[in-house]
């Protein structure tokens, strides 16, 4: 095998450079040197980026075991006697830290050891539309994609600079038990870090701006998982529209001037949810001319190419999607435009997520709101999880289904399954409406027994208009 090898401080030319070893990052790096190209990596911190080291692997590692917790706590509701329960939030912690980092030494390894490939390790910033400095050394390019991600946002708060705080990159830091955790943000990290540390045994409060949580949901999906909350003892405030945060001793205190309740809630630990923003400004897109929205992130085409030809961006930072299955595709759609004869876009992507929460929401497509406001002539069918055998048998059957169908040419448009496995049941739908299918094929489908799958072909048999 042979190896390119960097001596520090030289002028280097590349057919690619790849800025950010997130999660499309090193996957490109390794189709465009496996195709022949000279590739230069640059990662300024951890190998991995988001997902591997602050957001999905870590969290929902964290979430597994405060699952555990919660279901010990339950064990005498299956007949089983599991004792007094205790949380060690330093072997949590340890637990999720040797599962993410072996995730971030395989890739930094993988990517050392490519073949073509040269690993640099520092700060990128573009000198031209062709040129990056990191360091001492100074790299050329005909092609540069850039990867490079997102991290917390924490502006516009009253006092947050006068007041000690975290995020989801430093609660991956934590390894003891809050007193009080109050959660400023009631969105999708927000309700899965309120629920993961109530049942390690903190008191939790949730304070969202809006009216509900989760907001870019229907508002049944919302009441629903507000319910779930609230039956494990989270306290929840929204319409908390004039936050500001105060030092408390050695605590915080949150003044929320909401329109009924305290004005005030008191914590020992405050945890700022409540959106994210690229890591785009300190690249020097000035010097190479990038444009970006009013927000930082890098406008791109349907082909995830910018203004600036020969420059790509890709996952977080390029705002038309924010989860590593999206960043992911972004590869996907790179590689297949530029070495496959492929023609593939961004707009050809179906939207699709999950909260996990517990249970988990799986959700595909459009909202019932969404389908509303575009005046679609449709078609909903739903289905308590209390009336799905699998989740009954195994004691979880909170939240519920609900499937909406174009009237006119029976497609599916979109579907939300908040219940036990709804993360994976919502593939089902998703692979139909990828394949382009009627309901009517899903509808027809044999399901096994017992699986909470099962029942979406009964959904489909109950389709009502949307009134």
């Amino acid at each position: 095998m042979l190896f390119c090898w960097r001596v520090p401080g030289t002028k280097r030319h590349f057919d690619a450079i790849v800025i950010g070893a997130g999660q499309a990052g090193p996957s490109l790096a390794g189709r465009l040197s496996a195709a022949g190209m000279q590739v230069a990596v640059i990662e300024r911190k951890l190998f991995g980026g988001t997902c591997v080291n602050t957001g999905c692997i870590p969290t929902k590692t964290m979430i597994a075991s405060a699952y555990a917790a919660q279901l010990a706590r339950r064990a005498a509701g299956y007949g089983v006697s599991a004792g007094p329960i205790a949380v060690d939030m330093k072997a949590v912690k340890k637990r999720k830290d040797e599962i993410s980092g072996k995730s971030r030494t395989g890739i930094e390894s993988w990517l050392r050891g490519m073949k073509n490939c040269t690993v640099f390790t520092g700060q990128a910033r573009f000198e031209s539309a062709r040129e990056v400095r990191t360091g001492d050394d100074a790299l050329t390019a005909d092609r540069i994609f850039l990867n490079v991600g997102g991290r917390a946002s924490v502006g516009g708060i009253e006092g947050v600079d006068q007041v000690s705080y975290l995020t989801n990159s430093s609660m991956m830091d934590v390894d003891f038990l809050p007193e009080h955790l109050v959660v400023v943000g009631g969105s999708y990290i927000g309700v899965e870090f309120a629920q993961m540390f109530r049942r390690f045994g903190s008191e939790v409060t949730i304070v969202e701006r809006g009216e509900r949580l989760v907001g870019h949901e229907d508002e049944d999906v919302s009441r629903s998982i507000s319910e779930i909350l609230e039956a494990e003892g989270i306290r929840i405030r929204t319409g908390a529209n004039c936050l500001r945060l105060e030092r408390d001793g050695s605590g915080v205190r949150v003044h929320v001037n909401c329109a009924s309740g305290e004005p005030e809630i008191r914590g020992s630990h405050v945890l700022l949810a409540i959106g994210r923003r690229p890591n785009t400004d300190d690249l020097g897109l000035d010097r190479a001319g990038v444009e970006t929205d009013e927000r930082g992130y890098i406008r791109v085409n349907d082909r995830l190419e910018t203004n600036v030809e020969g420059i790509w961006a890709l996952g977080d930072c390029n705002g038309r999607g924010a989860f590593t299955h999206t960043s992911y595709n972004d590869f996907e759609i790179v590689a297949g435009n530029l070495l496959d004869d492929e023609t593939r876009r961004v707009t050809d992507r179906i939207p699709a997520y999950a909260i996990y929460t517990d249970p988990p929401l799986g959700r595909a497509g459009m909202t019932e709101h969404e389908v509303r406001a575009a005046g679609r002539r449709a078609l909903i069918g739903t289905r308590p999880m209390s009336k799905v055998g699998r989740a009954v048998e195994k004691g979880e059957s909170q939240g519920f289904m609900k499937i909406l169908v174009d009237a006119e040419s029976q497609h599916i448009l979109g579907a939300s399954i908040l219940g036990v496995g709804g993360d994976e049941a919502i593939h089902c739908i998703l692979d139909t409406m990828y394949a382009g299918a009627p309901f009517e094929v899903l509808k027809r489908a044999v399901h096994i027994h017992p699986t909470v799958c099962e029942l979406i072909p009964t959904v489909l048999g109950e389709l009502k208009p949307l009134s």
